[in-house]
């Protein structure tokens, strides 16, 4: 990882708040893409809409595979260059996927988005904030999670506008101009250059061991995207299961994203006062005590279910850029979180199928299995130090 280097004419809101829009409109030209897009792309090229959804799972896939890769080369150049290129990469993908002839058309464009939000996503923003910052990066990283948890909120109505005018084709077009004029200058303006120290090219694979605090983390945040990734698919279906109607559930699920994005700002301005742990510690019981509510309450604790899968979501997001910092310090920061990814990557694959099927069988399996891999993510943060020297360190369990 490249030494503390930040420019002295760039501050820490400048280029947080700038990565935070970055990251806003990359999920919303990514991750939540097929989302809107799905229903008119299956129509036009004669597949299930629940076929074209599926595709997505391809890009999770590819993210997953390369992001070893892409954390050694932050680690070795800096995070600028592989930003800069996941843009790139974006473009390429989305007007693959505008182009598209035929399913594996699109199969092939996601997959190549999928390496974009390899080198695009959280991860790389994450990364050089802790070159600039090293140790006082958590503050800009959840002011990033923060903004870029937007995705959702911002992405989804601009795609749908898109595809209301130019058709699902011209939404990817229209993305790809957005990643091409307004992302890819947006980063090259925000993110100061940083020099990387002189590296082994053998060192981030013999440095970074999967000890028993490294495995815990990979459990703890494979759950974690699992259940976050499950809700974001079935939550509405769910919060029906409980006697809610369609249009109640779809406005309470809303409550996902006004949770997420509270508590990130809470994590700014009250929460960074506390362990990272233990506010990661407090995360994993949120989604619990929700189901809690849920099943006591019936219809009446949907809106404490949702609230509490977002405000755990929300909190687990920062955990992941911190964490990794918090317990092991800033070498190789970027390829050990991208080890501690790879596994979350991989469990976003099938969680969607999962959990459909356990709602199939009930209400109650559904709930249970999130809630059981919730308390197996609180289990995880025990037994969790610190090995680095921070203002934390007397709280580290």
């Amino acid at each position: 990882m490249a030494e503390p280097n930040p420019d002295a004419t760039r501050s820490p809101v400048l280029t947080g708040g700038g990565l935070g829009l970055g990251q806003m409109l990359a999920f919303g030209s990514s991750f939540y893409l097929m989302g809107v897009l799905g229903d008119g792309m299956s129509a036009d090229l004669h597949v299930r809409p629940s076929f074209a959804a599926s595709l997505m799972s391809l890009a999770f896939l590819a993210s997953a595979l390369a992001a070893p890769a892409v954390g050694r080369a932050v680690d070795r150049r800096g995070g600028k260059g592989v930003l800069l290129a996941s843009n790139l990469v974006f473009v390429a993908g989305l007007i693959l996927v505008g182009t598209a002839p035929a399913a594996w058309a699109v199969a092939l464009g996601l997959a190549v988005i999928g390496i974009g939000m390899a080198m695009g996503l959280y991860a790389t923003p994450f990364a050089i904030l802790v070159s600039l910052y090293g140790d006082q990066a958590r503050r800009p990283i959840t002011a990033v999670s923060l903004i870029g948890g937007l995705g959702s909120t911002v992405g989804w109505p601009l795609t749908l506008a898109f595809e209301q005018h130019f058709g699902w084709r011209g939404a990817c077009f229209a993305w790809a101009a957005v990643q091409a004029l307004v992302c890819l200058p947006l980063n090259a303006l925000v993110v100061p250059r940083i020099t990387p120290e002189p590296h082994d090219p053998a060192a981030p694979s013999a440095a970074v061991t999967w000890d028993r605090p490294m495995v815990q983390l990979a459990v703890l945040f494979a759950c974690a995207w699992f259940v976050s990734t499950c809700m974001s698919a079935h939550l509405p279906q769910l919060l029906g299961a409980f006697g809610l109607t369609p249009a109640q559930a779809a406005a309470t699920a809303a409550l996902v994203g006004v949770a997420a994005v509270s508590v990130r700002f809470a994590e700014i301005t009250v929460l960074r006062r506390f362990h990272p742990l233990a506010a990661t510690r407090v995360a994993t019981l949120m989604h619990p005590l929700g189901a809690l509510c849920i099943g006591l309450m019936g219809a009446a604790g949907a809106p404490l279910m949702a609230l509490g899968q977002g405000a755990g979501n929300g909190m687990l997001t920062v955990a992941k850029g911190v964490l990794p910092l918090q317990l092991y310090g800033k070498s190789n920061y970027a390829y050990r979180s991208a080890l501690l990814s790879r596994p979350a990557g991989f469990a976003q694959i099938g969680g969607p199928v999962v959990y459909g099927l356990a709602l199939d069988h009930s209400r109650w399996t559904a709930l249970g299995l999130s809630a059981g891999l919730c308390l197996v993510m609180f289990a995880m943060t025990f037994g969790l130090k610190s090995t680095v020297t921070a203002p934390y360190k007397d709280l580290a369990a």
